[in-house]
């Protein structure tokens, strides 16, 4: 199993919209590398759901339900979407400025490179998360 990152702005998809929906499609991601990230996802990775914006929190962890397909709201270009599941919340959300003083977490994509939509995370920050979240 892998572990992802993915963000959305609350306003355009919470999680709380993910767990109300029990899944969705993962679309509208305009970004080469992201892309790439989308197309390595493999049914039953577990994604860290961040909400970007002015919050900067990682909510909740999903599930990837469906590999790569075409993103039906591309109206050109090989972009792809992938089906994600809700699987729990964070007991606490972790923001960011926690993750960036973490040194556990000094090489995670989001602390240098947190434009990235969808990002891989190792197992090794994926776990130090959860923790955080747990108190």
């Amino acid at each position: 199993m892998r572990y992802w990152l993915a963000k959305s702005e609350p306003e355009t998809y919470s999680w709380s919209q993910l767990v109300k929906d029990g899944k969705t499609a993962w679309t509208g991601v305009r970004n080469y590398q992201a892309r790439i990230n989308l197309r390595a996802m493999k049914v039953g990775d577990q994604v860290l759901f961040y909400h970007s914006g002015e919050t900067k929190d990682i909510v909740g962890i999903a599930k990837v339900v469906k590999v790569a397909y075409p993103d039906p709201t591309a109206k050109e270009g090989d972009w792809v979407c992938v089906d994600l599941a809700a699987l729990e919340p964070l007991t606490k959300p972790v923001n960011l400025a926690t993750v960036k003083a973490d040194k556990a977490l000094k090489d995670m994509v989001l602390v240098n490179n947190s434009r990235l939509s969808v990002q891989p995370v190792t197992a090794a920050q994926f776990e130090r998360i959860v923790k955080l979240a747990a108190g």
